[in-house]
């Protein structure tokens, strides 16, 4: 077990112990706190057993998901109501000891403090929040899709592309994915946008290609009137995997490749497509992941934007919107509108339009979610589809973004 799982575990044990000090004071009842004593042992116990059978050649299935979620879950109620008794402790040590020092006549007793009823129940009321938050998250929350619609104008859009619409999807993480209806239903909202293509933006898969098994049909029902085309995510190379030979890891991605064109992508490597309309064309360019840090770094733009003119209109699909920053924005070419994803607002987050907008994921990605502009470029960082890890989404939900393509007149003087 690493270094961090045990760090994890005793942080968990300190905010359980410290935090049944609030349920002990406002529940007398023995039964129910050794009920509660053991929910908390018992999603410990069920963690360690997920972790200590964890066949990385698989790869994360729902088993290790929900003992994640529930993990988590816990880990916040305990955490969060063990701060407040904590602070409570530290208060009573301190009158404890002015009482030995006073002369008063309330506090010459020396008794050590009691714990305050009242302090208990806002402990458990305040660490209830992220605790259900959690919950419904996994519940619900995970499959409470959103459609982002985005209209974004450019004056050297071709006069043909004019009101082109285009579906993003991302970070689907079929190994994930647990309710068919639920991903019926998303299917056939993609569909319901009637856009005039759609672009997959990498993940589809946790670790191995045979996640998409159960899901190929299913998404393979996505259509557009002008194709539906992908790139791969940093998850789809079987990086995260243990292999017996670099040959079955190797085949693996192939067969991942493969399951991509059965089901009607049209997966671009470093490659581009030309969109043609009336005469006109814009050019749709893919690249391999490429991300900042330790991620894999396989995409050559170079290579992608072969035959592509400067002063073609492009739309460029890359995964990791990191590529964007230090490599796009600056590119002797103009890139009207990258679409990315990888991020996925961390799953967990407040955005409430034009008054907050925050993710613990801001920390590492300078743009991790939603439209961005720089020297009149643009980039799309869809929040996912899917979710891994934690089994759920709070205050982040999975996203369809649909962007409208507009031809901006031009300034008159």
């Amino acid at each position: 077990m690493s270094r961090f799982m045990i760090v994890l575990g005793v942080l968990y044990i300190i905010g359980a112990i410290y935090g049944f000090q609030a349920f002990r004071t406002l529940v007398r009842n023995p039964y129910i706190q050794v009920i509660y004593g053991l929910a908390f042992i018992g999603v410990l116990v069920n963690l360690y057993l997920q972790f200590n059978h964890f066949d990385r050649s698989e790869g994360i299935n729902t088993g290790m998901g929900v003992a994640v979620g529930l993990f988590l879950a816990f880990a916040a109620l305990g955490l969060c109501s063990g701060f407040f008794m904590l602070m409570e402790d530290v208060f009573r040590v301190v009158r404890w000891g002015i009482s030995k020092i006073t002369t008063t006549a309330e506090l010459s007793a020396g008794n050590f403090p009691s714990r305050r009823k009242f302090v208990s129940q806002i402990a458990l009321g305040l660490a209830s929040v992220p605790f259900l938050s959690l919950l419904y998250g996994m519940y619900k929350g995970k499959y409470d899709y959103r459609v982002l619609s985005y209209t974004l104008e450019f004056e050297d859009l071709p006069d043909a592309f004019d009101g082109y619409r285009l579906t993003q999807i991302s970070d689907i993480h079929s190994g994930s994915l647990d309710n068919k209806k639920k991903i019926e239903y998303v299917v056939d909202l993609i569909n319901k946008q009637e856009s005039d293509v759609v672009l997959f933006t990498g993940d589809l898969v946790n670790n191995v290609a045979s996640e998409m098994y159960p899901w190929k049909e299913t998404f393979g029902k996505i259509k557009a009137k002008d194709g539906t085309f992908s790139v791969l995510g940093n998850h789809d190379y079987g990086d995260y995997a243990d292999w017996s030979s670099e040959a079955d890891k190797n085949a693996n991605l192939e067969e991942l490749k493969q399951i991509q064109k059965d089901m009607g992508f049209d997966l671009l490597l470093n490659e581009n497509r030309f969109l043609e309309k009336d005469g006109q064309r814009i050019a749709l360019i893919g690249v391999e992941n490429w991300g900042e840090g330790g991620f894999k770094k396989a995409g050559d733009l170079e290579s992608a934007i072969k035959d592509v003119k400067a002063s073609d209109f492009k739309i460029l699909m890359s995964h990791d919107p990191s590529h964007w920053e230090h490599q796009v924005i600056n590119h002797p070419y103009h890139y009207h509108l990258t679409l990315s994803g990888h991020t996925h607002g961390m799953q967990f987050g407040v955005e409430i339009p034009g008054i907050v907008r925050w993710s613990p994921v801001q920390y590492r990605y300078k743009y991790w979610a939603g439209i961005y502009e720089v020297a009149g470029q643009y980039i799309n960082v869809n929040r996912g589809l899917g979710f891994i890890g934690y089994p759920g989404r709070v205050g982040i939900w999975p996203e369809v973004s649909v962007i409208e393509l507009r031809k901006k007149p031009k300034a008159t003087v």
